[in-house]
């Protein structure tokens, strides 16, 4: 992989988030006001723009900045010393702010309120093991993918993701700058900022033990190399 600088690996790391909020927010207004009222039906519809937009985002930007669009990845990446802690701290900075961004689009997409906030009560504890266990999962798929499969990784992420929404209880969020954006919205998709904390430390908890398993999982064999190594 030829050189990429800075400058390009963050302009992809804010573009790439901001299209994927603006893919769940914006499928998921559509889904609740097409779905007449059918909740399974409004989280299918969601479900399946989320997980298409990931396959579609992560094979553009992925040649220029890795196509992390979430804090957890980037962490897990830096703690492996795959890039450098002031690159990885750039990415987080740019992914929140282009989660943002993604979510006021939505909005104007469909003339809603740009800035909201959401009411939507996503606690307990079922919900906190929900986050770790998707964010440990989306983990086991990266580093996996990364090493075995790295043409098929962003169809695994995307389809890990899409199935994470039906198998736990929180429907898979799984990364932090998604949650705080969500709070700003006030659709189908938000989440009241008094939830956020509790997913963001679970989601943080699940990359740092993903980590831990499957760095000595998956030892012994040639890795992908980041795009930040280069």
């Amino acid at each position: 992989m030829t050189h990429t600088s800075t400058a390009r690996r963050l302009v992809a790391e804010a573009l790439g988030t901001a299209f994927l909020l603006a893919a769940i927010i914006g499928s998921g207004i559509m889904a609740e006001r097409l779905a007449g009222g059918n909740q399974a039906i409004a989280l299918l519809a969601n479900t399946l723009a989320t997980g298409a937009a990931l396959v579609v985002l992560i094979a553009t930007f992925a040649p220029v900045s890795g196509a992390h669009f979430n804090p957890a990845v980037t962490l897990f990446f830096a703690l492996r010393r795959d890039m450098r802690a002031g690159l990885a701290a750039a990415y987080v900075a740019v992914q929140l702010a282009g989660s943002l961004v993604g979510v006021f689009a939505a909005h104007a997409m469909f003339a809603a309120p740009i800035l909201e906030v959401s009411e939507k009560l996503r606690d307990g504890p079922a919900q906190a093991l929900s986050e770790f266990v998707a964010t440990f999962g989306l983990v086991a798929t990266i580093a996996g993918a990364a090493k075995y499969r790295p043409l098929q990784l962003p169809l695994l992420v995307g389809l890990y993701i899409a199935s994470a929404y039906w198998f736990t209880a929180s429907t898979s969020f799984a990364n932090p700058a998604v949650t705080i954006a969500r709070s700003l919205t006030h659709s189908f998709s938000g989440i009241a900022p008094q939830s956020v904390p509790v997913f963001v430390v679970a989601q943080l908890l699940g990359a740092g033990v993903g980590l831990l398993t499957f760095n000595w999982l998956f030892r012994g064999r040639e890795t992908l190399r980041h795009p930040a190594q280069n």
